[in-house]
């Protein structure tokens, strides 16, 4: 498959060098809010399963849309690392952010996202009709080269 790049290339904050995107989003966080039919969110999942395999895949275990939205939900607001610190797997792409205050700012950034994609992949993996989609969990098989963006021990 060809890079893609984006085509939300047009953002006011940046964290470190990681660009601050508006997004539809129901959750409070320091995201722009946009009423764009799509946003990166919609562009990220688009691009993302047709590129990305899974050593585990949360949603697997989960038998109807209500228990997949609560394993989403809780994994959005678990302890996750920002670039920067130790456990962050992609510490060699994106810089630390250069003040405390932006460090706090980029976590709720991330956050946010966390949890507004846990909702947009479970209406993808569930469908109209909640049952789960063969087509989202056949991922849960699969490796992607032996890497896992977790951090260690997770």
């Amino acid at each position: 498959m060809p890079a893609y790049h984006s085509s939300f290339l047009e953002f006011t904050q940046v964290f470190g060098n990681m660009a601050v995107l508006p997004i539809r989003t129901q959750f409070r966080g320091p995201a722009p809010i946009t009423d764009k039919d799509n946003d990166i969110i919609d562009e990220s999942i688009y691009y993302f399963k047709a590129n990305v395999f899974f050593r585990t895949y949360k949603l697997q275990k989960c038998a109807n849309k209500n228990d997949g939205l609560k394993e989403m939900y809780t994994l959005a607001i678990s302890k996750f690392d920002i670039p920067g610190e130790p456990g962050f797997p992609l510490n060699s792409v994106y810089a630390k952010p250069s003040t405390p205050n932006e460090a706090d700012t980029l976590r709720q950034y991330l956050q946010q996202l966390r949890q507004e994609t846990g909702i947009r992949v479970c209406d993808k993996v569930y469908g109209e009709d909640g049952k789960p989609s063969k087509w989202w969990l056949c991922f849960a098989k699969k490796k992607f080269m032996d890497k896992s963006l977790s951090g260690p021990g997770q």
